[in-house]
């Protein structure tokens, strides 16, 4: 199987979340603060090769309605320079209400606020990244 990193990538913050071994379960990681592109890529370059990455899910934007707008651009990109700097294949999986579900499931756990604010991007990725494991393995019991 391959293990995968989930990104969440935002303009202020990187959520990261990796799965086990088996490409089955997504585990909260981190939230990385963005600064400039070239540190970001040496931070995950780091994650990818401590956690033996074989593979990025990237949380693509789309609009409510499914259209493309220029976050989407911007998140592309983002993943082609990861492409080119790491050699890792990107598999994109639709994030709308992600971030959303898991604000939800916080309130539910009664996290405080600050809580909430310090683990909501780790933990969109691992929402992310959860969804594209899903399919995977419904698509891989289904072939």
């Amino acid at each position: 199987m391959t293990k995968y990193l989930g990104c969440d990538v935002g303009t202020k913050t990187i959520g990261l979340a990796i799965s086990d071994d088996r490409g089955i379960i997504a585990t909260p990681l981190e939230t990385v603060r963005r600064t400039k592109f070239t540190h970001d890529l040496e931070h995950m370059k780091r994650i990818i090769t401590d956690y033996t990455i074989e593979a990025l899910v990237v949380g693509l934007p789309v609009h409510m309605d499914g259209s493309a707008g220029s976050r989407v651009q911007s998140i592309r990109a983002f993943a082609r320079n990861m492409t080119h700097a790491t050699g890792l294949m990107v598999h994109f999986w639709d994030e709308r209400l992600s971030t959303s579900a898991v604000e939800r499931m916080m309130l539910e756990a009664d996290l405080s606020r600050a809580k909430r604010a310090q683990h909501v991007d780790k933990l969109a990725a691992a929402y992310i990244l959860q969804g594209f494991l899903d399919a995977q393995g419904y698509e891989a019991l289904h072939i």
